[in-house]
């Protein structure tokens, strides 16, 4: 089994190779600092269709896109990053990442596109950053307009975030001991946990996931990233409410199985009365949605968009 491995003998992807290939390394400052960041823009044969702008997830990147990426590709011009410490994109080894770093990272990319407005699909980790652009949005200070946002699964609430225990050990003060200690075989083993029963990872996928957190040296930052979580409760308030005041048509698209955001993140979403245009329950479906269902998300989603339009 993959599982029993060294890192070093896991085969590159080359799916993932293509997608690094499609987009592209530029270098954009942030908080007075500059860091290359890998950014996908593609639009296809019609340079008229409205920018759909992804926001990926905790611990992977933008390849999370490229199942839904051709269907989407269709309707879209496909606007998507790896943030800092993701993916292709710099990955500096210190304990000061933030979600408003995220976000004045994805609104430098925005600047960098040109893009006078656009749609937003977010999940997970993303979905907090969205959040925080989204609050800016409300304040009239956001980079671009919104014309939309739907989330996927992700903690949008911290009291309904159902951290894992390697979740909770890495955000501890003994993480960086934790961190090093883990390898892929954990990894796998707590990745596919979070899907559904009927939709896990294949061995290629998770060889691919793990390729693109370990470059650049990625893993080691695994704990540093988990400081999301503190965020989340620190700006729960700046964050909840943004959604319950949006002036911009928001949607959720959730898979309902998810042990960390699932059925029970919509049910709090719905008590905290945000606004909800749009829902779609993937009633088999885990923490990815538009890994483990692609097809079924990309249907719900254009749906959304015909119900507001």
């Amino acid at each position: 089994m993959m599982g029993n491995y060294s890192e070093a003998d896991i085969p590159a992807s080359i799916e993932v190779e293509q997608w690094r290939q499609r987009g592209e390394l530029v270098n954009l400052k942030v908080n007075n600092l500059e860091h290359e960041v890998f950014v996908i823009d593609e639009e296809g044969e019609d340079s008229s269709k409205p920018v759909l702008l992804l926001v990926h997830g905790f611990p992977t990147s933008s390849w999370d896109w490229a199942p839904m990426w051709p269907q989407l590709l269709k309707q879209f011009r496909l606007v998507a990053m790896d943030m800092l410490g993701f993916g292709f994109t710099d990955k500096p080894n210190k304990r000061n990442y933030t979600i408003h770093k995220q976000a004045d990272l994805v609104e430098a990319v925005v600047r960098y596109k040109g893009l006078q407005a656009c749609h937003v699909l977010a999940h997970d980790y993303g979905d907090t950053v969205s959040q925080e652009l989204l609050a800016r949005q409300n304040e009239g200070v956001g980079e671009g307009k919104w014309l939309s946002c739907c989330f996927l699964n992700g903690g949008l609430f911290p009291e309904t975030h159902r951290a894992l225990l390697t979740q909770k050990l890495l955000l501890s003060p003994i993480g960086g001991f934790i961190n090093r200690l883990s390898g892929y075989k954990q990894f796998r083993k707590n990745f596919s946990h979070v899907f559904g029963a009927n939709t896990k990872p294949s061995e290629a996928e998770l060889a691919s996931f793990w390729k693109l957190i370990n470059h650049k040296d990625g893993k080691h930052l695994f704990h540093n990233l988990m400081t999301y979580i503190n965020d989340r409760k620190t700006h729960r308030v700046r964050w909840i409410k943004a959604l319950q005041q949006s002036q911009i048509p928001l949607a959720l698209i959730n898979g309902s199985v998810d042990p960390v955001s699932g059925k029970h993140m919509v049910e709090r979403y719905k008590e905290l009365e945000c606004r909800l245009d749009y829902l779609g329950e993937l009633g088999a479906i885990g923490h990815y949605p538009q890994v483990e269902a692609p097809n079924d998300v990309a249907q719900h989603y254009l749906k959304f968009l015909n119900a507001i339009s």
